[in-house]
C-alpha cells in the first residue's frame, strides 16, 4: 500500500473553501485518496459517500434535492461528472447558513470538461489534481520501474510486468470504448485511438494539427478537438509555448507529452527496460517522464508552466514560473551533459533565475554560471525552502 500525498492539501483547502474537487485520470487513486482523507481527518465527524458508478448511489440521487438537504458534515460525490446538474444544487447546500455542509467531489475530467462546476461554484470550490503516482510517492529507488510501467496504481503494483503491460492494454481499450462515451463524447472509439496512436511521434515535439488531420482524413480543427478531449482527461499535456519581448521569432505551436509514461510506453509498443533503452524514442520518454516529476513536485499549475523555442536558435524544455521567479528546465537523458549556446541564450533572454539540467543520475554538479546539473531524484529530494531560494 502506498500512501497518497494528498490529505493535507485537501484539508487545507476545505479551511478556506467548502467544496473541493479532486480531479485525475480514472482508475488513479482518486477514491483511495478520499478514504484516506476520511480515515486521516474525519475521525468522528459525520461522513456521507455517493459513488455514481454504483447503481444504488445512482438511484439515491435521482432526486438530489431530497436526499442531499437534509445531510451535514462532509458529503463525498464520486464520479461526479455523471450528474453535472448536480452543482448548482451543491452551491445552495454550502451558502445555506446551517446545517453546515462541507462536499469532496472526485471526477475523471478536467475542470474545462466539467465547465459547468468551474462556473456555478466560482469562488466556493478549489480543483486538485490528483495524478498517477509519482517519484516520490514511491520511492526513489523505484525510479526505473516507475518510468517504464508509469503511476497508475494497478499498473505499478502489478505482480509481474507482463501482468502491467496487460492492465496498461485494457485501460487504452476502456478509455476509449467506455470512459470518452460516458463524458458524453459522441467519437468513433476508432478514430481517437488513430489520433492517439499518431500522437505518440509527436510525444515531446510540437503539435501539428494540419499534419495530423490530413494524416487522418479529418479538418485541423477536428484534431485540435481530439487533443482537447485527452488533454481534458488528463492522457495528455499540451506545455504552451512561452513568448518574450525580444527581437527573435519565437515558436508558437504547443509542444505534446503524454502524462503518464506507461502508457506511452504501450502505445510505442515498448514493454521491457531493453526494449525502451534501445528505442529511438529514449530521449523524449525521459524527457516526458522528468517534466512531470519536476511539474508536480514544484505543485506549478498549468498556466505556470511552459516551453520556450525560437526558430532555429536556441530552446528551454520547461519555464515554470513561481511567484515573481522564474526557473528554467532542460532535460537531458545523459549523466555528462554540455553546456550548449541554446543554454545561454535562454538564460539571458528569458531572464532566468536559475537554469536546471535535469538528468537520470544522483547528486548534482555546476555546469557554468547560474547552470547546475542536477539528478532527477536529487532535484526531489531539495527542500521546499532550497527550492524557493532557487
Amino acid at each position: 500500500m502506498i500512501k497518497r500525498l494528498y490529505s493535507d492539501l485537501i484539508q487545507r483547502a476545505f479551511r478556506v473553501h467548502p467544496v473541493v474537487g479532486l480531479l485525475g485520470p480514472r482508475q488513479c487513486g482518486k477514491t483511495t485518496t478520499a478514504r484516506q482523507f476520511i480515515k486521516d481527518t474525519a475521525q468522528g465527524a459525520s461522513v456521507h459517500y455517493f459513488d455514481l458508478e454504483d447503481p444504488a448511489d445512482l438511484a439515491k440521487l435521482e432526486s438530489p434535492q431530497l436526499v442531499l438537504n437534509r445531510l451535514k458534515g462532509l458529503v463525498v460525490i464520486d464520479e461526479v461528472q455523471k450528474i453535472p446538474d448536480l452543482f448548482p444544487l451543491i452551491r445552495v447546500l454550502v451558502d445555506r447558513p446551517s446545517p453546515r455542509v462541507q462536499f469532496l467531489i472526485l471526477g475523471s475530467a478536467s475542470r474545462d470538461l466539467i465547465r459547468q462546476g468551474s462556473e456555478t461554484l466560482a469562488g466556493r470550490i478549489r480543483f486538485l489534481e490528483l495524478t498517477p503516482f509519482s517519484l516520490t510517492e514511491v520511492g526513489l529507488a523505484k525510479q526505473s520501474a516507475l518510468w517504464l510501467r508509469g503511476g497508475f496504481p494497478r499498473s505499478f503494483l502489478a505482480p509481474t510486468l507482463q501482468d502491467s503491460v496487460e492492465w496498461r492494454r485494457s485501460f487504452v481499450s476502456s478509455y476509449l470504448e467506455r470512459d470518452i462515451p460516458a463524458l458524453g463524447l459522441q467519437i468513433p472509439a476508432s478514430h481517437l485511438r488513430r489520433f492517439w496512436m499518431m500522437l505518440v511521434h509527436y510525444h515531446g515535439q510540437l503539435f501539428n494539427a494540419s499534419e495530423l488531420g490530413r494524416s487522418l482524413g479529418v479538418a485541423d480543427t477536428t484534431a485540435r478537438r481530439y487533443l482537447d478531449i485527452l488533454s481534458g482527461t488528463f492522457m495528455v499535456r499540451a506545455l504552451s509555448p512561452w513568448t518574450e519581448n525580444i527581437a527573435k521569432r519565437q515558436v508558437r505551436s504547443m509542444k505534446i507529452f503524454f502524462r503518464d509514461s506507461g502508457l506511452f510506453h504501450t502505445l510505442l509498443g515498448v514493454h521491457t527496460e531493453k526494449e525502451l533503452y534501445h528505442h529511438p524514442k529514449l530521449g523524449a520518454s525521459w524527457e516526458g517522464f522528468a517534466v512531470e516529476e519536476v511539474i508536480r513536485h514544484l505543485g506549478a499549475s498549468p498556466e505556470d508552466c511552459y516551453f520556450w523555442a525560437t526558430h532555429g536558435e536556441a530552446e528551454l524544455d520547461l519555464l515554470v514560473f513561481k511567484g515573481t521567479r522564474r526557473l528554467g528546465f532542460e532535460i537531458k537523458h545523459s549523466l555528462t551533459p554540455r553546456l550548449t549556446p541554446s543554454m545561454r541564450i535562454a538564460q539571458k533572454d528569458l531572464a532566468l533565475d536559475s537554469l536546471t539540467v535535469i538528468t537520470p543520475g544522483e547528486g548534482s554538479f555546476p555546469l557554468g554560471r547560474g547552470v547546475e546539473v542536477v539528478g532527477l531524484s536529487s532535484f526531489l529530494t531539495l527542500s521546499k525552502k532550497k527550492l524557493d531560494r532557487s
